[in-house]
């Protein structure tokens, strides 16, 4: 480690596109095939489509246990790569593995007891039941593959190594596309497993991913010795993966539970409506997904800069990822205000499933002119170890907010209303944002580095030049 590592070195704008774009490359080929199942499953029914949609809170759990310790993970061994501890970044990458391995145990025993009574409690449809059932069955018991890809992608990432997360990510997800339609309906001798064929191909695709990213990790990482012995748990490292991963883990909870309220909200309306709430989030994967690529390739840049005490570097990538954040977000906009029906007309789409689908793109979308400056701050805070507030934000925005605003809406008796609470939400969220960025800014940021370098720059000068 006596050379350093390239995250404190190139040029900003460059290290961020070297490190981000790979990522977003991946993260879009992961939406494509999140797509191409529903688009599949479509084929089947309508009910086939409501069972996958109704799998998507438990699916966002327990990929927040899986993405919120990998935060930990990559926050700990990029600030200890910064600060040239050896020793640390093994022992941080050790317990990160066995931590994933607990993990995946928690979410077999899910998927073996659990998995039938969630979907009773959102609907008596015996069909849209044994179809989420057949589904989410799968995916949780053989998740030891997607738990496994995201550890060793992680891994790769905290060192600056993304390229070859754009090759595990891409290859797992060229096998899932290939292997829906094989699995769905019986092509070439495979047995026709309906829905369940969708889970399989799906976990098949996360178990080859996340072998390879294993592979890579033991063959072209030098930075992380992995060791039998840093197989075991220590305390103050598992404490300091947390401390910064459960914030991350309980805001994309969050996100698991303000689904699952929406899903009980637009089932009384009619089984459709949720249906174009799981096609929804679907289709904005495709905006979010590269934003959350460039989070990925983020969050080791701000980490490393700041263990290695490079404030300038450090606002300088923050105000580069809000940039290109918001350009992106921008896009997702102008794409479902113009040509939501031919979005929905991809899944089959019904008469009374455009009615419903057409203005929900469209009166979310609004939300999108904030959602990229909420995003990358709410980064900024997980990798200077305050991930506090990005969980205050998220907890505030989903469930003080959106959810309330939701259920009061649908007492108004149309569907329509409903969607105005996610606008109404995003602006919470940004006003939460500003606040926290500001005071984070006063008492770290402005501090980074000071010993070395004195930077003499009024505390909230980066909120104002990054609001400009």
């Amino acid at each position: 480690m006596a050379q350093e590592n390239k995250m404190g070195t190139m040029s900003v704008n460059k290290l961020l596109i070297t490190m981000s774009l790979p990522m977003m490359i991946s993260m879009l080929v992961q939406a494509l095939y999140n797509v191409v199942d529903s688009i599949f499953v479509s084929r089947i029914n309508e009910n086939a489509l409501t069972a996958v949609s109704l799998a998507f809170p438990l699916q966002t759990l327990m990929i927040s246990v899986a993405g919120g310790t990998c935060v930990g993970i990559n926050a700990v061994l990029s600030k200890a790569l910064g600060e040239r501890n050896q020793e640390r970044v093994n022992k941080t990458a050790g317990n990160g593995i066995v931590l994933m391995g607990i993990s995946y145990v928690i979410f077999l025993l899910v998927g073996l007891f659990i998995t039938k009574g969630f979907y009773l409690s959102q609907t008596d449809d015996a069909q849209i039941v044994q179809y989420g059932y057949e589904y989410l069955s799968v995916v949780c018991c053989c998740s030891f593959g997607m738990f496994a890809q995201f550890t060793f992608e992680r891994l790769l990432q905290s060192t600056g190594k993304t390229f070859y997360i754009m090759i595990t990510q891409g290859t797992g997800a060229i096998i899932n596309i290939i292997l829906d339609p094989i699995f769905i309906f019986g092509l070439y001798g495979a047995p026709k497993m309906g829905v369940k064929g969708a889970a399989v191909a799906t976990v098949i695709g996360q178990i080859v991913a996340g072998t390879i990213a294993a592979l890579i990790n033991r063959k072209k990482n030098e930075e992380i010795q992995l060791r039998l012995k840093e197989l075991r748990l220590e305390g103050g490292i598992v404490s300091q993966i947390y401390k910064i991963g459960i914030p991350s883990m309980i805001m994309q909870a969050i996100g698991s539970v303000m689904t699952y309220g929406m899903n009980l909200i637009l089932i009384s309306f009619t089984s459709t409506a949720t249906a174009v709430f799981g096609v929804y989030f679907k289709l904005q994967s495709f905006i979010f997904m590269p934003v959350f690529g460039m989070n990925n390739g983020l969050v080791p840049i701000l980490a490393y800069n700041y263990g290695a005490g490079k404030r300038e570097r450090f606002v300088q990538a923050l105000k580069c990822a809000v940039m290109y954040a918001m350009a992106i977000m921008f896009v997702g906009i102008i794409i479902f205000q113009t040509i939501p029906g031919t979005l929905f007309q991809l899944f089959a789409a019904s008469d009374t499933m455009l009615g419903i689908g057409i203005p929900a793109l469209r009166i979310i979308s609004i939300s999108y002119i904030f959602a990229g400056y909420n995003i990358i701050c709410g980064t900024a805070f997980q990798a200077l170890g305050n991930a506090v507030y990005s969980m205050i934000v998220s907890i505030a925005r989903q469930l003080v907010v959106l959810l309330p605003a939701a259920y009061l809406l649908s007492l108004m008796g149309n569907v329509n209303y409903v969607w105005w609470s996610f606008p109404i939400a995003e602006v919470a969220s940004l006003t939460m944002t500003t606040i926290f960025l500001i005071r984070i800014n006063k008492n770290v940021i402005r501090h980074i580095g000071e010993e070395d370098k004195p930077y003499g720059q009024d505390e909230d000068k980066l909120s104002v030049d990054m609001l400009s």
